[in-house]
């Protein structure tokens, strides 16, 4: 069993900094460029049980709140991940990330990609097209920017192609590592028999902040999220030798997060694996669930 430190307020020591309460009080406590990472699903400002509805301009204006100090403390070669959906009223929609672009733009930050995470299943429309994708904003602080390809790499889909004439004819066409995952991204997200599945109506998977951490971070680095949720980011992050911090302002979801890290601890938590390919009824062949062990981090801070 592998132990973390935790820490219910900031502390540079700790492996875990887990904080109830509003995330812009735990950000007053963060030096600055202090993390590597921030990645987060902020509340889409629909009325759900973890967010007070509020107009639109209200809205954005306690998002740049957030977003000036997640901005403050990122290290300089640091990343910020946006993830968003839409704004959603009497039928209508507004691209959330479309609302927010400007503030990061404001900020001096420089977009790198605009990822589609696609997913087959949600909520059925009547009136208009079912939506089934949300949005990832990556952004970095400045032009040299931590990112590590080869540990998110996917299988190639031809991968014993071989060049058929010219200078490199007989070599391999292709990197036997594996691609680049491209800016689209077909990951499941979390309904009710989704193995990761808790409490929390909006969960997002493991695996797509797995992708996020792996290529933005080193071993020992710290990853923040400011709406931690039920803990997902922190899971993702500590299960690959990285450091967590994050806030939450429901009492419940920070008890299912204690919970799901203690598993992870144990080396209990289930979670599905990155290597599984969507379900394909032709090629049905099954990766099960895994379970997710913490990786301690043998480094204390940012290269």
């Amino acid at each position: 069993m592998v132990q973390i430190k935790k820490d219910a307020k900031f502390n540079p020591d700790a492996d875990l900094v887990l904080y109830e309460g509003d995330c812009l009080e735990l950000l007053s406590d963060v030096p600055d460029e202090f993390v590597k990472l921030v990645v987060t699903s902020p509340p889409y400002n629909l009325g759900k049980t973890y967010e007070t509805k509020m107009d639109m301009k209200e809205y954005l204006k306690g998002q740049r709140k957030v977003i000036k100090e997640c901005v403050r403390i990122l290290d300089k070669k640091g990343s910020i991940c946006w993830q968003i959906g839409n704004y959603v009223d009497n039928g209508e929609i507004i691209p959330l990330d479309i609302a927010l672009y400007p503030i990061f733009e404001s900020l001096g930050l420089h977009l790198r990609n605009r990822i589609i995470w696609h997913f087959g299943h949600g909520l059925h429309a009547s009136k208009r097209f079912s939506g089934r994708y949300e949005v990832i904003l990556w952004f970095t602080k400045d032009d040299d920017y931590t990112f590590n390809l080869d540990p998110v790499r996917v299988p190639q889909k031809y991968p014993g192609k071989k060049h058929f004439k010219g200078k490199n004819k007989g070599k391999l066409s292709c990197n036997p590592k594996g691609k680049n995952p491209s800016d689209i991204w077909e990951i499941p997200n979390v309904k009710s028999n989704h193995v990761e599945k808790t409490i929390h109506p909006c969960q997002f998977p493991v695996e797509l902040i797995e992708r996020l951490v792996l290529s933005m971070t080193n071993e020992g680095d710290w990853v923040f999220d400011p709406f931690m949720g039920v803990g997902t980011t922190a899971i993702a992050s500590l299960i690959h030798g990285r450091r967590a911090m994050g806030a939450e302002v429901m009492p419940e979801y920070i008890q299912t997060t204690k919970e799901r890290v203690n598993q992870a601890e144990k080396g209990d938590l289930r979670i599905r694996p990155m290597e599984r390919n969507i379900y394909d009824p032709n090629n049905p062949n099954y990766i099960p669930p895994k379970f997710a062990e913490i990786n301690k981090p043998s480094k204390k801070y940012n290269d």
